[in-house]
């Protein structure tokens, strides 16, 4: 008479121990939601020379500053040069030299480097940068930099014509910089970390708490704002690294964002996400084009007029207003329905911005509508 009830009770205890043992398909984890407050990399900038670019450098007489680096940098090496002295250079470029420098970076480890012209030399293809040293934002020196470029654009030019595929006054250096300074990086400040959200959310900052709470001893996570995750962490570095690293990988639900719509002017390109309400309304979408003819002429005298050839022009104007139809908009509340609604006009993107202005301004469209 038990056998049945137990079995029963073994299967749902079995499917509710795989339950909770299975994040949702949605979760995500706190390193993608957040970052610990502190860890970030750091910009380093420089200027350079690149050598040895065949006939394509900058141009001296308009580019004086690539001089006056080049004798500088003779005169460092033990060639001094008359004051007088005219340089006539083609194989020289003045650059700008950008970094980043990643969190914990030690000295003698290696970044990439990203190599742009600053003068008005035509390619960069086959230079090489000479030692560049890169500075933060402090004025330290943090990386040297120095290797062979490597453009992703080829050109080239014969008789007055010209080809060119992608950008030849840009290249980058794969490990082109030695760090040699680290930046000092804190943790944990008087035994607390604190999450910093990438999207400033109140709900979201909720259920991280919630979720560090769950994993960890309850009161170890705080909320304090709809960004930032106040956490207790513990009092040793090796402790708080695996500390950080089982709370960055629990999984977490993040909480639905605002209705927003996207658009971009420039390309015309409308993004929604699935939040976007809308309204019954009525849309009237018409079309104005203005057509602008001009025909060449010449006017010729008659032969005994004493007269003169003249160039003339005539222009003609045509306007014309497609009337646009009044369609019904019914009301949607998913964004299947609102794409279907919004479809049902045939409106090119361009239109479709402004139907989306007019239908937030009447009070029809239910969501952020963001113009970038």
């Amino acid at each position: 008479m038990m056998v049945l009830p137990t079995l029963l009770f073994r299967r749902l205890a079995l499917l509710l121990l795989l339950g909770a043992c299975l994040a949702p398909a949605h979760a995500e984890r706190i390193k993608d939601l957040a970052t610990v407050q502190g860890v970030r990399p750091n910009q380093l900038v420089g200027y350079g020379l690149v050598i040895g670019l065949d006939g394509t450098g900058d141009m001296t007489t308009q580019t004086p500053f690539t001089v006056q680096s080049l004798l500088t940098m003779l005169g460092q090496l033990g060639v001094n040069l008359p004051p007088a002295t005219s340089l006539q250079l083609k194989n020289v470029a003045a650059v700008a030299v950008t970094a980043e420098l990643p969190a914990f970076a030690r000295p003698g480890q290696r970044v990439d480097v990203v190599v742009g012209s600053i003068g008005n030399a035509t390619s960069l293809r086959g230079g090489t940068l000479l030692l560049t040293a890169l500075r933060g934002i402090d004025g330290q020196v943090y990386a040297l930099a120095q290797g062979n470029l490597v453009i992703g654009g080829a050109g080239a030019s014969a008789g007055g014509s010209k080809a060119q595929v992608n950008q030849l006054s840009a290249g980058r250096i794969a490990g082109g910089a030695t760090v040699e300074r680290e930046v000092p990086t804190r943790l944990a400040n008087n035994g607390v970390i604190h999450l910093e959200l990438q999207d400033t959310d109140f709900g979201t900052a909720r259920l991280v708490e919630q979720a560090i709470n769950k994993r960890f001893e309850d009161g170890t996570a705080r909320a304090l704002d709809g960004r930032s995750i106040e956490v207790r962490s513990p009092p040793t570095e090796e402790e708080r690294v695996h500390f950080i690293a089982d709370l960055e990988d629990l999984p977490v639900t993040p909480a639905q964002g605002a209705a927003r719509v996207v658009v971009n002017a420039r390309s015309g390109a409308v993004v929604m996400n699935q939040n976007v309400m809308l309204d019954p309304c009525a849309v009237a979408q018409g079309n104005l084009s203005v057509t602008i003819n001009t025909d060449p002429s010449v006017s010729q005298p008659n032969a005994l007029s004493n007269g003169t050839t003249q160039d003339t022009s005539k222009s003609t104007i045509d306007i014309r207003k497609d009337g646009g139809a009044l369609f019904n908009l019914k009301g949607s509340a998913s964004l299947g329905e609102v794409v279907k609604a919004l479809n049902s006009l045939g409106a090119t993107p361009q239109d479709l911005i402004s139907i989306l202005e007019a239908m937030k301004a009447a009070g029809a469209l239910h969501a952020n509508l963001e113009i970038i």
